[in-house]
């Protein structure tokens, strides 16, 4: 299996070349890692301070680990922080972010890599978030005596490391020294396949979204002129060219009576053009608004990243977009301010919009049909929406404790003084 997992990365990386000169995304990956060691090397030789390595996937799981980086640094002033990123999507947006001392494309998962990798860095401590398992970094970092953890993980049974032909896979697991789960089912379903080092400790997300929700007061005169007339304001986030269809005939029939922030999850003029058609004369791009002409507009679309967190504040509803497509996107930062939530049918993988369908306070829909009938009630029913309201708020807040739970542990698993 080793051998598989190992063509399988060579391919994998060979077909991001090849696909570099046609896909941003391909290009930015094969550039991002052209160099990288050498660079890595002469980046961190002449700095002999601790270090801690930790690495997200992709820009949602560093929301997701953003509180425990931000924590460590707190506790442990003396310690440099290096963070990687897998995909671009990541990096490209934090390369610049003030709270990690290094930050680095991952490298490609081979033993060679691994090891140059590691010699370089030299980490007392390997913390992964969430996602993603490479097995020779983790089986080095092992070899090594560096203690690695993962946190706020999720597991499934129908997951490859669970399956009968899945013990390559639970192998990896085997490497961390301890893992953080989000809820207990996760650490029943490891316990039952001989995996003990495991505790629950929550998701850290909901420390990020709350620290968000009470910090949202970065100036947007924009939005501020957009929802001066007191308008109720639905807030769409992430959207997909597939959830228009659904969406479009409520954006519609409330054109006069709602205004509606439009945040999609891949900025492209393709998108950006499919929403301007699906809603004529309405729609207001935010590159080209003003306080003076935002006013005039029902829709303000936004063509440009790094604002949506900050959106929700405005709004009284929140549309989330993925679920008509590969996955919902992100529903906590929404909920972190009491808004009924409304997405597409595919959710089921994320325990958190589980947890809001069944509190009540997040609608999933098949069709347009559907979300009206969803929406109506609430937009009639004020006091009903304010109740759900403070459902939303409460749930959010008592979830939030993982990164206490997990800072606390982490001495007893670093060798070494802290």
């Amino acid at each position: 299996m080793l051998f598989l997992y190992n063509i399988g990365l060579g391919l994998y990386g060979l077909l991001l070349r090849l696909l570099a000169p046609f896909v941003p995304k391909a290009a930015a990956w094969v550039a991002g890692r052209r160099g990288l060691l050498a660079h890595i090397r002469l980046t961190l030789s002449t700095d002999a301070a601790p270090r801690v390595w930790f690495h997200c996937a992709s820009l949602g799981e560093f929301e997701q680990g953003r509180p425990l980086l931000e924590a460590y640094r707190q506790a442990h002033p003396g310690t440099k922080l290096v963070l990687t990123f897998f995909s671009p999507s990541g990096y490209e947006i934090r390369k610049s972010w003030p709270g990690a001392d290094y930050i680095f494309y991952l490298p490609l998962d081979t033993r060679g890599n691994a090891r140059a990798f590691l010699d370089a860095v030299q980490p007392r401590l390997v913390v992964f978030v969430k996602y993603e398992f490479w097995y020779h970094f983790l089986t080095e970092a092992h070899r090594r005596g560096i203690p690695a953890v993962v946190v706020s993980a999720i597991f499934r049974p129908e997951q490859v490391f669970f399956k009968p032909w899945g013990g390559f896979f639970r192998r990896i697991l085997t490497r961390f020294a301890h893992i953080f789960t989000q809820n207990e089912s996760s650490a029943a379903l490891l316990r039952q396949h001989g995996i003990s080092q495991v505790s629950v400790a929550g998701d850290t997300r909901f420390d990020t979204v709350v620290a968000t929700a009470a910090s949202a007061h970065r100036p947007l005169p924009v939005v501020d002129a957009f929802v001066a007339d007191g308008a109720p304001v639905l807030v769409v986030g992430s959207s997909w060219p597939e959830d228009l269809p659904a969406l479009t005939p409520l954006l519609q029939k409330y054109q006069q009576q709602l205004r509606v922030l439009v945040a999609p999850h891949e900025i492209t003029e393709t998108n950006l053009r499919l929403v301007e058609a699906a809603l004529p004369g309405q729609v207001l791009r935010y590159s080209q608004a003003t306080a003076d002409n935002a006013a005039q507009a029902r829709v303000l679309l936004f063509d440009n990243v790094g604002l949506l967190s900050q959106l929700y504040r405005f709004g009284k509803f929140a549309y989330i977009g993925g679920a008509f497509g590969k996955g919902l996107h992100n529903t906590l930062e929404a909920a972190a301010f009491g808004l009924p939530l409304f997405f597409g049918p595919t959710y089921g993988k994320f325990q958190e919009a589980v947890e809001l369908v069944a509190l009540g306070g997040a609608f999933p829909i098949h069709n347009a049909a559907e979300l009206e009938a969803a929406f109506a009630p609430l937009w009639r029913n004020e006091e009903l929406r304010l109740r759900l309201q403070d459902q939303l708020l409460d749930y959010v807040h008592g979830q939030a404790g993982a990164t206490r739970t997990i800072m606390a542990a982490l001495p007893g698993l670093t060798p070494a003084a802290q």
